[in-house]
C-alpha cells in the first residue's frame, strides 16, 4: 500500500528553541492552560451535574441525565484532559529536562496516562455530543489522533529516539491544547454573525459555531505543530512528490 505521507529526517540532532519569544510563548501557553483547567474543568468537581446543569454550566446539561457509564466517561475524559493540559507544558521546559531528567519523565508518564485515559473517554463520549455526526467525527478523529501521537512519542523515546520523541510530543501537546482554541474559537464564531452585519440569534449562531469547532479546534493547532516542528530541525513530515 502506497503510504500517503512519509517522514523527513531533517536532522540528527535537535535544534535548541531559545530567546525571549520562546520564553514568551512557552509562558502563554502554560498560563492559558491553567486557566482553562481552572475555568473549565474544576467547576464539574464542586457539585452534581444536574445542579451545574441548572446553573448553566459548560456540558452539564448533556449528560446530567445520561447513562452512568457515559457519565463516568466524561469525568475520565475531564480528569485525563486536564491533567494533560496543564502537565504538557513542562515537557517542554528545557530546565526541567536537564536539571531534573527523572522527574521529567515521571512528569511525562503522568502526561501520557493522562491523554490516554482523556482519549479513550472522548471517544465513548463523541457520540452523545449535541452537535451530532459533526462533532462524533471532529472530537472521534481529535481523540484517535490524540492517542496515536502520544503511542509514537512513547514509542519513540522508548528506542532513545530523542528527536522523533519531541516532534511527537509537540504534535500530541498541539492537540491536548485543542480545549484551549475550542474556547477561543467558539466566541469568535459566536460573534462573526454581527461583525458581517447579520442577524444574530443565540441558537442559531452557536449551531453554527458547533457546526465547525469540532474541527477548527485542533487542525489549525497541527498546522502551527507541523511548522514547530521544522523550526527545530525535527523529523518532520510531507506529502510524496
Amino acid at each position: 500500500m502506497t503510504r500517503l505521507i512519509e517522514p523527513v529526517r531533517t536532522a540528527p540532532a535537535v535544534a535548541r528553541p531559545g530567546g525571549i519569544r520562546s520564553r514568551i510563548g512557552w509562558t502563554f501557553v502554560l498560563l492559558t492552560a491553567l486557566a482553562i483547567v481552572a475555568y473549565a474543568a474544576t467547576p464539574y468537581f464542586t457539585a452534581t451535574l444536574t445542579t451545574l446543569a441548572g446553573d448553566g454550566v459548560g456540558l452539564a446539561s448533556t449528560y446530567a441525565d445520561a447513562a452512568p457509564f457515559v457519565q463516568g466517561a466524561f469525568y475520565a475524559h475531564i480528569v485525563g484532559g486536564a491533567v494533560a493540559l496543564a502537565l504538557g507544558p513542562l515537557q517542554f521546559w528545557r530546565g526541567l529536562r536537564d536539571r531534573a531528567p527523572r522527574v521529567h519523565r515521571w512528569v511525562g508518564r503522568t502526561y501520557l496516562v493522562g491523554v490516554a485515559v482523556g482519549a479513550v473517554a472522548g471517544l465513548i463520549i463523541a457520540p452523545t455530543s449535541r452537535a451530532g455526526y459533526v462533532a462524533f467525527f471532529g472530537f472521534g478523529a481529535l481523540a484517535v489522533l490524540w492517542l496515536v501521537t502520544a503511542w509514537r512519542a512513547y514509542r519513540a523515546i522508548r528506542r532513545h529516539d530523542v528527536p522523533s520523541h519531541q516532534a511527537w510530543m509537540i504534535r500530541n501537546y498541539a492537540l491536548t491544547y485543542s480545549a484551549v482554541t475550542l474556547r477561543i474559537w467558539l466566541p469568535l464564531l459566536l460573534l462573526a454573525p454581527l461583525a458581517l452585519g447579520q442577524p444574530w440569534e443565540m441558537e442559531t449562531a452557536f449551531a453554527d459555531a458547533y457546526a465547525a469547532v469540532p474541527f477548527l479546534a485542533w487542525l489549525p493547532n497541527l498546522v502551527v505543530a507541523e511548522w514547530l516542528v521544522r523550526r527545530r530541525g525535527l523529523p518532520s513530515y510531507r506529502l510524496p512528490v
